[in-house]
Parts: C-alpha cells; structure tokens; sequence
C-alpha cells in the first residue's frame, strides 16, 4: 500500500481547490501550488463594499487588493478559470452582527445576489520565493499553520471601518532576515516588505509563544521573529465595525489563484 501524502498531489491551483470543492482539503494553504497567488477573501454586502474598498486604499498593506467582484459573482476570471468563491476555499468563517459565528467548509447555503468579494494579496505567495532563495520557512517545515499576532498597530480609519493591524511572523537568523527583507519588498501587492523585526512586545504582542492565530513554531537560538502585515487584519476589523454579515476564509486557508507569484514582483 502507498503511504504517499495525498496532498502531495495539490501542486496546481487548479487540482488546489477541487480537493477544496470536494472536502478532501481541509488544513492550511501554505506551501501548496507553489509559484502562484494565493488571497483573502473578504466578502460583504453591497452596502458595505464601497465603505471597505476606501479602507483597503488607506490600508495598503494589510489589504492589498488584487481583484474586487461584481455584486453576487461567485466566480472571477482575473483569480482563475472554473472558479467558485463560494466553494473553492478549505475553510469560511461567517459573521452576524458584530460577532464570528464559526467555520464551514462551503458558503453555498449563504450566498446573495447583493455579495461584493475583495481578494487580498497573502502572505504565502512570497514564501514561494523566500524558498527559491534558499530560506527556510518554519511552519511549513513544521507542519503547521503561521502564526499570526494582534499588535498594538493603529490602522487609517476609512469607509467606517477601524482597528489595529495583524501580523503573521516567520523566525530567521540576522542575515537571513536581511534577505527576507530584500525579497519580500519586490511583492507589495502580497504584504510587501515587513513591517517590524525583532522585539514583540514593542508593537503590543505579550508572547511570541502564543499566537493569535494559527500555530506556534520554534525559534532557535540566535533567531529574530519577523513580522509582516497580515491579511487577517479585515477580519478583527470586520468584527470591530459590527458588520451584519460577512464572511472570510478562515486563517491560514487560501483561495489559490491561477495567477503566477513572478507576475507579481516588481524587479
């Protein structure tokens, strides 16, 4: 009997979100289909869709827009062919009335004719390069999802919307956080370059061994934790506004794009 991982299989966006559609994915995006975009989605009411898009503009990056959709299109060419928003994530998160109400594998039974989708550069799409230059990335490594952190970071209050910026972090010796930095700055439409090293509790997070979000990883001696912008911040900020409705991929599960990650970097 083969004991090959199934998931070895997702290296295409393509067979990435039929293993979604389908169920069979149900964990993290990190690392699979190497070479493309992946995104956050946050999908909201028509009326709360040009309020957000006006925070997206003043809050760049954390919110980098890659594409916006039409009032209740499910699918979107600029993302990829064959592709349901509604379906094509491992894992949704909804909202009512200021508060998460939980996780669910599809959005199907939810959808409206009056949902606007917002798709955010993520952070996993550099990793890909970070990889080709030779770093390591410890939760992939680790099997685990990133970690992510609240920060005492104040956000630009647009459209009605306010809050403090999440970041996910990535642990790296000196000189290889050096060359992190020189990498990421060339993907701005996917975080860009970080935007603190070192010293966590300087930008609010008490303990870097306790995420907010996603798992804990190791860091070894000598190690500076990196932080970059994190695409989860909509999501706090989601819940801060009181939104009525809204619904989110859930942190850490993707929608993956059929979009190259080398048509993103600037030089």
């Amino acid at each position: 009997m083969s004991s090959a991982n199934p998931l070895d299989a997702l290296s295409s966006p393509q067979a990435v979100r039929q293993a979604a559609r389908e169920g069979r994915l149900k964990g993290p995006t990190s690392g699979l289909a190497n070479g493309h975009v992946q995104v956050n989605l946050v999908i909201l009411p028509e009326a709360q869709a040009n309020g957000f898009l006006r925070f997206c503009q003043a809050n760049p990056k954390p919110c980098p827009l890659i594409a916006v959709t039409e009032p209740g299109q499910r699918g979107c060419k600029v993302l990829g062919a064959d592709l349901d928003i509604a379906r094509d994530v491992p894992a949704y998160r909804l909202y009512r009335h200021g508060t998460s109400v939980g996780s669910v594998e599809d959005v199907v039974d939810e959808w409206r004719d009056d949902l606007v989708t917002f798709a955010l550069g993520c952070s996993f799409t550099f990793e890909h390069a970070l990889l080709q230059a030779g770093l390591r990335v410890r939760h992939i490594d680790e099997d685990r999802n990133v970690p992510m952190f609240n920060t005492s970071i104040p956000l630009a209050p647009a459209g009605g919307f306010d809050g403090k910026l999440v970041v996910s972090m990535r642990p790296f010796l000196a000189a290889d956080a050096i060359r992190a930095v020189q990498i990421t700055t060339r993907y701005p439409q996917v975080h860009g370059a970080p935007v603190h090293l070192g010293a966590p509790a300087l930008i609010g997070i008490p303990d870097i061994h306790a995420p907010d979000y996603g798992d804990a990883v190791s860091l070894g001696e000598g190690e500076l934790p990196v932080f970059w912008a994190c695409g989860v911040t909509p999501q706090q900020v989601l819940l801060d506004a009181g939104v009525e409705f809204a619904i989110t991929h859930s942190p850490g599960h993707m929608l993956v794009t059929d979009i190259p990650d080398s048509g993103l970097a600037l030089f």
